[in-house]
């Protein structure tokens, strides 16, 4: 029988059972219904984490992917940019999005990524899961890339992760990524992104009032987003220099645990997205080099909640990262972990 983790807390805060679940329930993580499942795929993250579906596609402009992976326990892997295809719209928020895999085991989501996508040459992504990968050489970093300090749970899931890793063989090092500055990077292609969306939806009118805030943002965004957009290449070969004496670089998903659902309801544009830094410090710089990154478990804080580490590999490489992550499955297994009945 599936073990059950995180009872005391869940029963604290769940509420009493009615006839049909209602609005507010439907979009948290089954671990502890007052928390947030994280954004933007948090609906179907919760979904797959309390067994109402077998995996689920997610959307992931900046770790919308990896983050609800890590706050509802499942894996979620990030694709390389353009390997699932986002037809008709191929270049969307200006070649931030990728689509890709929320699933509980790393074997169904190798499974629906052979489904959505065009596997390397002679190579199937399930073939990818079931090899065991050789000793590689993992930078372990924990700095993030915007002016937040990670939390103790982030660090205890990234070094008990690094001591698993070397108790399987690996070479496990301490090294940062040069990321430089990225704050400018950031505001100018989500926030465009956004607008973009918007104008799609006939210019944003039946928006809630902090997404049309993003939105008005973005409206000013064109020339900006467009330079930094010309300057992401260069930027990446400066970030990827680490993989030129490395094959895996391992960091936290987020600098926190998820939030108190009714924190974040009601905030302003400019609040919202400064309160997601803790969120995407770690996450959002991977959607601008467009290579490949996963979020894998890690366990659980004293709180009962899921932790995660993120995993991001070479360009091109999801075949790395499905085996290391199914590797790490095998000797720490998470699957049997299940929210308890709410």
């Amino acid at each position: 029988m599936p073990r059950a983790r995180g009872a005391r807390s869940l029963a604290a805060c769940s509420p009493r059972p009615t006839s049909s679940p209602t609005p507010a329930s439907w979009d948290r993580p089954p671990w502890n219904t007052e928390r947030t499942p994280g954004g933007s795929s948090g609906g179907s993250a919760a979904a797959v984490a309390a067994g109402l579906a077998a995996a689920a596609l997610g959307s992931d402009g900046g770790g919308s992917i990896r983050i609800p992976a890590a706050c509802c326990g499942l894996f979620g892997l990030k694709p390389q940019r353009g390997r699932v295809p986002l037809a008709p719209d191929d270049d969307h928020w200006l070649g931030l999005t990728h689509f890709g895999p929320l699933t509980r085991s790393v074997a169904d989501a190798a499974l629906l990524l052979d489904v959505l996508a065009d596997p390397a040459p002679g190579r199937s992504y399930v073939d990818a899961a079931r090899s065991a990968p050789l000793s590689l050489r993992i930078a372990v970093s924990t700095k993030p890339t915007l002016p937040v300090k990670p939390g103790p749970a982030a660090l205890e899931a990234v070094s008990s992760t690094a001591a698993l890793l070397r108790e399987l063989g690996h070479d496990v090092r301490e090294r940062d990524p040069d990321y430089g500055e990225l704050r400018p990077f950031i505001l100018p292609r989500y926030t465009r992104g956004a607008w973009l969306d918007a104008q799609r939806l006939g210019g944003g009118r039946g928006l809630e009032r902090r997404t049309r805030g993003i939105v008005r943002l973005g409206a000013a965004m064109g020339r900006l987003a467009e330079r930094t957009r010309a300057k992401e290449a260069e930027r990446a070969a400066r970030i990827n220099a680490i993989f030129d004496d490395h094959d895996v670089v391992m960091t936290p998903v987020t600098a926190a645990p998820p939030p108190l659902a009714a924190r974040v309801g009601g905030k302003g544009a400019l609040r919202s997205f400064l309160g997601s830094t803790a969120y995407v410090c770690y996450t959002a710089v991977w959607n601008r080099t467009g290579q490949p990154a996963a979020s894998v478990p890690a366990g659980f804080d004293a709180d009962g909640l899921p932790r995660a580490v993120q995993l991001v590999a070479r360009p091109h490489d999801e075949a790395t990262l499905l085996a290391l992550a199914a590797q790490l499955e095998a000797a720490r297994p998470w699957a049997p972990d299940r929210p308890p009945p709410g």
